[in-house]
C-alpha cells in the first residue's frame, strides 16, 4: 500500500510485481516450448527423468490428481 506521504515501500513493490513477473516468465517459457521444443529434453540420468516416470506410472494407474490454475499459481 502507498504510504500517506506517497512513498512505496520495497515490500509493496514486491507484492505488486511478483505476480506480474511470474506471469511473464510463464508466458515466455510456454512460447519457448512451442517454438523451440529441442530446448527442453530429459535424459535418463537426470533426476527429473525418474520423477516423470513416476508421474506416468501414476497416471496410468489413475492415481494422479490434477490441480486447478488457482491452486497451482495462486491467482
Amino acid at each position: 500500500m502507498i504510504q500517506p506521504d506517497g512513498i512505496i515501500t520495497a515490500n509493496d513493490l514486491i507484492k505488486v510485481m511478483e505476480p506480474v513477473i511470474r506471469r511473464v516468465i510463464r508466458e515466455e517459457l510456454e512460447r519457448m516450448a512451442e517454438n523451440k521444443p529441442e530446448i527442453f529434453y530429459i535424459e535418463a540420468d537426470m533426476p527429473l527423468y525418474e520423477d516423470m516416470l513416476e508421474i506416468r506410472k501414476r497416471h496410468k494407474g489413475k492415481k494422479t490428481k490434477l490441480y486447478s490454475h488457482q491452486e497451482v499459481w495462486g491467482e
